[in-house]
């Protein structure tokens, strides 16, 4: 079952430290390239997974061709990418040891969550850290970080 209640969701933003963006975007006005400097101004440390960009650098940080490819230990799988890519972008997350399988607004596919929550990871879909950040840290949910160092 994906996580919806408040406590569950800022429990999840809390213990997350890195971020791998999936689907980021080098145009300014894309909202996967918005949420990332979001997530980067708020104190996680994100890196960008996009294999047409890959060896690039994106607001500071490498990108990367495939989850595989991040050669640290990712906390949260964030995905801007059509739901019908779900199914394969989840084997990824589980191969690669996420904990969080985080799908934006519109991205939703319930078999590829329950293949995530069997495999141990926490799934929060159709949502937005961007939005629900703010959120849950003005009720005092989540404690306000440091931004992060690219």
């Amino acid at each position: 079952m994906t996580l919806t209640a408040d406590s569950d969701i800022a429990r999840v933003l809390s213990a997350t430290r890195r971020i791998a963006l999936l689907g980021a975007s080098h145009k300014p006005e894309r909202p996967s390239h918005e949420v990332m400097a979001f997530l980067l101004a708020s104190g996680y440390q994100v890196y960008p997974v996009n294999p047409g960009l890959a060896g690039q650098q994106l607001l500071g940080c490498r990108v990367y061709p495939t989850l595989a490819a991040i050669p640290v230990a990712i906390d949260m799988v964030d995905v801007f990418r059509q739901s019908q890519y779900l199914p394969a972008i989840v084997e990824e997350a589980i191969a690669c040891g996420a904990k969080t399988l985080w799908t934006q607004l519109g991205v939703v596919d319930a078999q590829a969550a329950a293949t995530a929550e069997r495999a141990g990871l926490a799934v929060v879909m159709d949502r937005c850290p961007a939005i629900e950040l703010p959120r849950l840290r003005a009720a005092g949910l989540v404690p306000v970080r440091q931004a992060a160092q690219p």
